[in-house]
């Protein structure tokens, strides 16, 4: 099985280069791409973004149509799947993945695809596996990582900034939306090595993980 894996910055590929590794055997082969920013779902599905700005689900109609395109060349004995994650945000959930997959069933032919939802955001998956954050940041503030509820609109990045970092969220806001992102992919390079990927507390990764392997036909 190949997969072709969506997500929406660069901090998302630097996690899944060192997870999915974790998650599929080496037979099977797998590209992260990482985008600018999660963006919309465009109203008008069949309206070409501007594919330079490299806004994830701004481009997804496209993105899909084009991967199913490609999907049905390949050989038989090489199969091939989409697997888009982004996070949730403020958004409905059940709305959300409705829209997602409107813009699958408007694809002829459509690729084989699974959205990954990470609730509300990336770090949650993090915060799953309180023993990867402690092994990369020993001095981080137990009191913060255990009043964290699983995959709970919380405001999960601030969550664990205010674990790991001097001065907290607060601290790191100041900075602005640049300084944000660069220390998400640092906490990607960190915590990720030494996550256990078969015991984590977030639901939405354990979902992540769950349908990489149904595809892969892998246990963990």
């Amino acid at each position: 099985m190949h997969f072709e894996i969506l997500v929406e910055d660069q901090s998302g590929k630097k996690a899944l280069d060192i997870l999915v590794p974790k998650l599929i055997s080496d037979e099977h082969t797998f590209n992260v791409h990482p985008y600018k920013g999660i963006g919309r779902i465009p109203k008008n599905l069949g309206n070409n973004a501007n594919a330079s700005k490299r806004i994830l689900l701004d481009q997804l109609p496209k993105l899909l149509r084009g991967y199913g395109n490609t999907f049905a060349n390949y050989p038989d004995d090489y199969p091939a799947a989409v697997i888009l994650i982004c996070d949730l945000d403020n958004k409905c959930l059940a709305q959300f993945r409705k829209e997602l997959y409107g813009i699958l069933d408007s694809c002829h032919p459509k690729p084989e695809t699974r959205f990954c939802i990470a609730i509300e955001e990336g770090e949650a998956w993090f915060l799953g596996d309180l023993p990867a954050i402690k092994m990369a940041y020993p001095k981080a503030k137990d009191s913060v990582l255990n009043g964290y509820v699983n995959d709970s609109i919380c405001g999960t990045w601030e969550r664990l900034a205010d674990a790991v970092l001097y001065g907290g969220s607060q601290a790191l806001s100041t900075k602005g939306g640049q300084a944000i992102g660069a220390e998400k992919s640092i906490w990607s390079e960190k915590i990720a090595p030494h996550m256990d990927v078969a015991n984590n507390k977030s639901p939405s990764f354990n979902y992540f993980r769950e349908k990489i392997r149904e595809l892969a036909g892998t246990t963990v």
